[in-house]
């Protein structure tokens, strides 16, 4: 069996294209801060979905990880809503260059 170490990122270890691993990753990290937060103030599906101003199936969604079914905006709106401060911070790509394209 040969191991051969990964990128940082799994998802553009699966194949997606820079852009949207980034685009994945992002939305898988504010997911599980969501997730997260809903368990640390052990809300039900159904109180985290009055409070976030969602259905309830959206919130089973999110807790099943559901990548496809949320936008970076959604996420930020749903994680705001829940009265966290979202804060983007911008900063110059050290290792994790895009790989050059074909001309």
């Amino acid at each position: 069996m040969t191991i051969k170490r990964g990128a940082r990122s799994v998802f553009h270890d699966l194949g997606f294209s820079f852009e949207e691993a980034e685009n994945l990753r992002h939305r898988s990290d504010l997911m599980i801060a969501l997730s997260e937060l809903i368990k640390k103030r052990r809300w039900t599906q159904a109180v985290a979905a009055r409070a976030i101003g969602v259905s309830q199936p959206r919130i089973s969604d999110l807790k099943h990880g559901k990548l496809g079914r949320f936008s970076l905006d959604m996420l930020v709106q749903m994680l705001c809503r829940a009265g966290v401060d979202v804060k983007i911070v911008l900063g110059r790509r050290s290792s994790r260059r895009p790989p050059k394209r074909a001309a």
